[in-house]
């Protein structure tokens, strides 16, 4: 049978010299039109598209190259390629030299394995759980995942205990007066871990990686973490609150993207998405956890001596789970793609070991992650910067655009307002502070509980369906809790503040499992492999900058604009996110990489036609009932010249496609 790859980059020769041609006649008959002297300008045309067409091919094939960069050989040759590595890196002995072997043939085809001669049946079972029961692992990986699991809550920790406090130490700093200097110093202070993370944090990550491994760069970041918690229990003013959280930064900032890459470069393939999605999941149970340490400690009294006790040890508990990652982050072993990074290919073995059952799983993921790494190695687009690649391509831009549409929107459909401020709300709804911080504690129980469902929901009804249709809901819950303020106080004081929280939790409902696990799930799709971790760094580094612009916005925002404006001018922009996302965002569920290079090859304007096509299909098949079928967007991979035609296309616009 031909490798998929291999056919697909033959069809795509195809199609790009059928789009060549075409392009080639309309230039040549325009050029006769003009005038004979302009004979080599269409030479410079001519050559210019050539060169493009080479570019296009080298980035595809290299894209199909990082796929599976196996492809095409056949068992012996594996085999043969396999013993080589051992060899070469001094591994181990004749069992390593028939495990690896076997393992080059598996990382070829993983679920291959009923048909490769030579493997013992105790092999061979461990091989078949691996799909048949996905979720029997070792005990040491079991710990990985945990390990994930507590640097998640570790993260959604530090970012919510300030809620509570926040009602306690403004009034000691002297920032709670309402008026702007106040609402600005308050959202300052609250938003300092998100400055640093967008400006400074996150592009530690690579240099951290690269010095400490991906254990140090937890370790040193939980540490941070613990450090800054503690630190912000002893402010005494504002600006030192501030540098305090700013602090916090570098701990959540290089933290947020070395777990993720760390849970993949350990976990087997089949879950590994799973645990990806779990990161949002127990981030929520972290954001959880700081609603309850606000509520657990505000009625901590203040003993001779100490002012603001409740609120010190709200903001010094969210070190409790970063001593917990550090205590135990070097008892998991360290990543071997890393060690792979260093050239420590036996160390890298040995870890791997040490996280599969037997020596042949390891080979094959240890093979595969080094034949990919040479890969990456090799690939040399003449010099060009990534920056510009990312930029000047379009199926790289579109991807471009995609994902900072969810990242950006991710912060601007306002749940964050809610995390950081829910407390503040609802003493502004004439909530007791009490009653406030328990309040703010429901909303965290359902943001978590929501979230568990998002790991089936997410590849079962797809990323855009997802997002187009609880952005409408967002909004008109965000719009319900704003016009609940309008509800007189002193006459229905009961329905006033029902009604508020009831927004908040509609709003967590349909949050959880779509804004919520999307946007990184999708940012680490859409990018072509080759590129993929500059994509994912910007992905990043834009949630982050638009937490600060949040952050800080808001106090005076809900000041200026009172309650009702302030919620309705998030909801309007969960409006303007279901457009964006209609049409600008193409859906990436169950696609290869191939598929996702068509897909984001399609020109964007067309997409957005087909986005607003959309509108009356889902009145008439939903509202109307109509028994219509839906518009395929991608299975046309070419323009023929009628179509082409009926589209309004020439042959330039054809060839873009």
């Amino acid at each position: 049978m031909a490798d998929p790859r291999v056919t697909g980059d033959n069809s795509s020769d195809e199609v790009q010299s059928k789009y060549t041609a075409v392009h080639d006649d309309h230039t040549r008959n325009h050029s006769i039109t003009e005038a004979g002297s302009d004979g080599e300008l269409h030479n410079r045309r001519e050559s210019r598209q050539h060169s493009i067409s080479a570019a296009e091919k080298a980035r595809r094939n290299a894209n199909a190259k990082l796929a599976n960069p196996l492809a095409g050989y056949s068992h012996a040759e594996l085999k043969q390629m396999g013993a080589a590595y051992v060899k070469k890196h001094q591994i181990g002995d004749e069992e390593d030299i028939r495990a690896f072997e076997l393992g080059a043939c598996l990382a070829q085809e993983p679920s291959q394995y009923e048909t490769l001669e030579g493997l013992e049946p105790e092999e061979l079972e461990v091989l078949r759980k691996e799909f048949t029961n996905r979720w029997s692992q070792p005990k040491l990986m079991y710990l990985v995942i945990i390990l994930c699991s507590t640097c998640a809550a570790v993260q959604g920790m530090d970012e919510t205990v300030v809620n509570g406090a926040q009602l306690f130490y403004t009034a000691q700093f002297g920032i709670a007066n309402g008026d702007q200097r106040s609402t600005w110093l308050t959202g300052l202070v609250n938003s300092a871990p998100y400055l640093c993370c967008a400006f400074i944090g996150c592009w530690l990550t690579v240099p951290f990686n690269n010095v400490f491994g991906r254990r140090g760069t937890v370790f040193i970041t939980c540490c941070f973490s613990a450090i800054a918690c503690f630190w912000q229990a002893f402010s005494n003013s504002w600006w030192h609150m501030f540098i305090a959280r700013f602090a916090l930064g570098f701990g959540i900032g290089p933290k947020s993207a070395t777990v993720p890459i760390y849970a993949a470069e350990t976990t087997p393939p089949g879950i590994r998405g799973a645990l990806v999605m779990q990161w949002q999941m127990w981030t929520a149970f972290g954001i959880m956890l700081g609603y309850a340490a606000d509520l657990i400690f505000y009625k901590v009294s203040d003993p001779p001596h100490v002012v603001g006790l409740n609120w010190r040890l709200m903001m010094a508990s969210a070190m409790l789970p970063a001593l917990i990652v550090i205590a135990f982050v070097f008892m998991c072993p360290e990543s071997p793609r890393w060690y792979m990074s260093k050239n420590r290919h036996y160390k890298a073995y040995e870890s791997m070991c040490r996280l599969r059952f037997n020596k042949i799983q390891a080979a094959r993921d240890v093979y595969y992650m080094s034949v990919l790494l040479d890969a990456e190695n090799e690939l040399n687009f003449e010099g060009k910067s990534k920056i510009i690649e990312l930029i000047s391509v379009p199926r790289n831009r579109r991807a471009l655009i995609g994902s900072e549409i969810v990242m950006f929107m991710q912060q601007f459909c306002g749940v964050n307002i809610i995390a950081y401020y829910s407390s503040a709300i609802f003493v502004d709804a004439n909530f007791s502070e009490q009653s406030a911080l328990a309040a703010s504690l429901g909303f965290g129980i359902i943001n978590w509980v929501f979230a568990i469902p998002a790991i089936y929901t997410i590849d079962t009804f797809g990323r855009r369906n997802l997002l187009l249709t609880t952005f409408p809901l967002m909004s008109f819950f965000l719009f319900f809790t704003g016009f609940s303020f309008y509800i007189p106080e002193e006459t229905h004081h009961t329905a006033r503040i029902a009604c508020i929280a009831l927004g908040l939790y509609l709003f967590g409902v349909v949050y959880s499992p779509g804004e919520g696990p999307v946007p990184f799930t999708y940012s680490a799709e859409a990018y072509p492999l080759y590129i993929r971790p500059l994509g994912m760094s910007l992905a990043t580094a834009t949630t982050w900058f638009f937490n600060f612009v949040l952050s800080i916005t808001f106090p005076s925002l809900l000041a200026a604009f009172t309650p009702q404006g302030a919620f309705s001018y998030y909801a309007a922009w969960n409006i303007v996110g279901f457009f964006l996302v209609l049409f600008f965002l193409p859906e990436t569920k169950g696609k290869t990489l191939e598929e996702l290079d068509q897909v984001f090859s399609y020109p964007t304007h067309l997409h957005a036609a087909y986005g607003a096509r959309q509108v009356p299909y889902f009145f008439r098949r939903y509202i109307l009932r109509q028994n219509i079928k839906p518009e395929r967007l991608y299975e046309r991979e070419t323009y023929d010249d009628d179509y082409a035609e009926t589209q309004g296309l020439d042959g330039a616009d054809a060839e873009k496609r």
